[in-house]
């Protein structure tokens, strides 16, 4: 079955409305997190970074070596 195109003015709105909630969502979740799940999470997140930006293989650790 197709996908069905959503006029803009409603594609808008669902955008508006998705950042507003991602907004506020963000910080609350933060609150909730104990300092060694926030730690990790931080800890996934820069992994990934450091993975998208050099071409690490997924699950493999960044190398300790800075600079290349």
């Amino acid at each position: 079955m197709p996908k069905k195109k959503l006029p803009v003015d409603v594609l808008e709105y669902f955008v508006r409305m998705g950042r507003k909630g991602g907004l506020v969502g963000g910080p609350i979740r933060a609150e909730k997190l104990t300092p060694d799940e926030r730690s990790a999470s931080a800890r996934k997140a820069v992994t990934a970074r450091w993975a998208k930006r050099h071409k690490v293989p997924k699950g493999e650790p960044p190398s300790e070596q800075t600079n290349e």
